[in-house]
This record gives C-alpha cells, sequence and structure tokens, in this order.
C-alpha cells in the first residue's frame, strides 16, 4: 500500500479484512476536525451523560470517546467491522431456568474478534502505518461509527441494524493513520415502528434512540455490583439473569434478516441456554471458575450469579 490513498488501498483493506473472517466491513474517514454528523452523535452522547444514563459506568465519560483523534494522534481513517453471532436456539420458557443473553452464550466475542484484528492491524502496520484496534474493549462510538461506515444503522433501541444479518452482532474498530476512500453512511430504517420500547420490561427506552441504564435489565445483571437489584428492576426480571434480549427479539428487522453465524466459536455451551436457577442461586467460586471458562460471562461475578438467580425465583415465589 502506498501513502497516497486511492481505490487499490482501500480494496485490499476490505478484501484481507473479509479474508480473515469478518462478515462486513466498512471505512470512515477523518479529517483533521470532526465532520457534522461526528459532532451531532458526540452531542448525542453528550445528553446522555448529562442525564446520568451511564449509572455506574463511569468510562462512557472518557473524554477520547469523544474524539477518536485522542486515541491515535493522526488517525485517518477508521475501519468497522462486524461478525454475526447469531445461532437459532430459542431460551427455555421453564420458570425454573435462567436466561442468558445470546451474545453471551458461546466463547467471549472480545477474543474472536481481536484474534481477527490483530493480524489487520500488524499487516497495516507492516506498510508503515499506526493502526490501533478495539472489540468493545476501548473508548470508541462504535455503533455510531458502524453507521458511518455504511454497515447499519444506530436503532431505536441503541443497537445497530444490518440488513444481512440484523443487529445479531459484534462491532470492532481499527483506527489508523492510513487514509482511505470512505464509504457511504448507512440510513436508518426503524420508521415509526416502536416495538422495542412498547417490549422493554422496565422502560428503559425513554425514548427513540435513548437508553436508560438505570432501568436496563442488562446492566443491572452484568454491570451493576450492588448486594441487591432494585426493587423495580428485580421485579421485572422475567428470569434474565444475564443480560436481555428482549428489544431484539421483538425487533421486525431481526426476524427478517436473521441468520445462522458461521462461526463454530459462538454456538452455545450447552450450560448457557437453559441454567438451572438453584444452580445459579448458590454458586461458589470453583463453579463459577469452572463454568465461565473463556465465556465473556466472567464478568459477572460470583455473588452476581447469586444475587440475579435469587431474584429472579422470588418472582415465581411471590
Amino acid at each position: 500500500m502506498t501513502d497516497i490513498a486511492d481505490s487499490r488501498d482501500r480494496q485490499a483493506v476490505i478484501d484481507y479484512a473479509l479474508g480473515l473472517g469478518f462478515d462486513l466491513v466498512g471505512i470512515v474517514a477523518l479529517d483533521e476536525s470532526p465532520s457534522d454528523t461526528e459532532a451531532a452523535a458526540v452531542g448525542h452522547l453528550q445528553r446522555w451523560l448529562a442525564q446520568g444514563y451511564q449509572a455506574d459506568m463511569a468510562w462512557m465519560g472518557n473524554p477520547r470517546r469523544q474524539d477518536v483523534r485522542q486515541v491515535l494522534p493522526g488517525a485517518r481513517s477508521l475501519v468497522c467491522v462486524a461478525l454475526n453471532y447469531y445461532t437459532p436456539h430459542r431460551h427455555s420458557a421453564d420458570p425454573s431456568h435462567g436466561k442468558i443473553s445470546r451474545y453471551a452464550w458461546g466463547r467471549d466475542y472480545h477474543r474472536i474478534l481481536q484474534k481477527r484484528l490483530k493480524p489487520l492491524a500488524d499487516w497495516i502496520a507492516a506498510a508503515g502505518h499506526d493502526a490501533r484496534y478495539y472489540a468493545d474493549t476501548g473508548p470508541v462510538q462504535d455503533k455510531a461509527w458502524a453507521q458511518q461506515a455504511g454497515l447499519g444503522w444506530v436503532a431505536k433501541n441503541g443497537n445497530l441494524i444490518t440488513r444481512q444479518y440484523g443487529s445479531w452482532v459484534f462491532l470492532g474498530e481499527l483506527i489508523t493513520t492510513l487514509p482511505l476512500a470512505p464509504d457511504s453512511p448507512h440510513t436508518a430504517h426503524c420508521g415509526t415502528c416502536t416495538r422495542c420500547l412498547e417490549a422493554c420490561p422496565t422502560g428503559a427506552i425513554t425514548q427513540p434512540y435513548v437508553v436508560d441504564a438505570n432501568r436496563c435489565i442488562a446492566y443491572h445483571t452484568i454491570e451493576n455490583r450492588a448486594e441487591t437489584l432494585p426493587d423495580d428492576v428485580a421485579a421485572q426480571l422475567n428470569n434474565w439473569v444475564a443480560g436481555c434480549d428482549i428489544c431484539q427479539d421483538v425487533c421486525p428487522w431481526n426476524q427478517r434478516f436473521a441468520q445462522p453465524t458461521a462461526v463454530e466459536d459462538f454456538q452455545p455451551y450447552p450450560q448457557n441456554l437453559a441454567p438451572n436457577l438453584a444452580d445459579l442461586a448458590t454458586l461458589s467460586e470453583a463453579e463459577w471458575d469452572e463454568r465461565f471458562r473463556a465465556s465473556a460471562l466472567r464478568r459477572i461475578k460470583p455473588a452476581m450469579w447469586r444475587r440475579n438467580a435469587r431474584a429472579a425465583q422470588q418472582n415465581h415465589r411471590c
């Protein structure tokens, strides 16, 4: 690759990323100063933070999230990638079973994406350009950038919807000093649909495109470290003990576009499809360590599993 961006550089990057196993690849060009679209995304984030909707996720306020140029000085391009993780299994309807969000059914997605992003970064670096990559691990507005890169659009539930796979995708980003020709941004296609807002049992989607983590089941079961869950959230768990897929399950685009992943590592571990609440309610440190190896679910510590499971059980005792 040369120092001057042209269609050959662009296609070479796309082809290399696709060859590494990514399902979708798109590119955003970075000017020296933020574009109007970038400024609008930053403004949306600032208003969200000002309302306290980040709850205890202090890292969402990292200033670098509002200017990707602070992440990598001299950055000229963002390469955005997506990887389909959908499998056609269903959550158990048995009240003695807990529910785990689809994203965590199989192997830790951070590892899967990073295993593909690293060789892409190394390849670009070998051509004389700096590159830094993230897979839900850094101060990057991944969904906003993915829309700018043409991968899909940010939906009313805050997720990115793609025409190829719905919102069942993991996102990754590679920031580089290599200048590349950009893709066209994706247009939004939620229209007048409000199914996700209506289906959320805790009202966490306060208005289209705005999610309040303080009310979100996914936030409380994964990120909230408190000894007990808020009463209004605990009463609406519907047996969710690790994340929540309700707003994605009801989305018409997901029902239309979802298709099975080709990534074997995303196939569910058997113990994650219908976990027994009684087992989770008494989960020991040793059992936790054995059960959730190589899993994104390790973020939920043993005491949190016990808390979540007991709250779910309590709903059925009332």
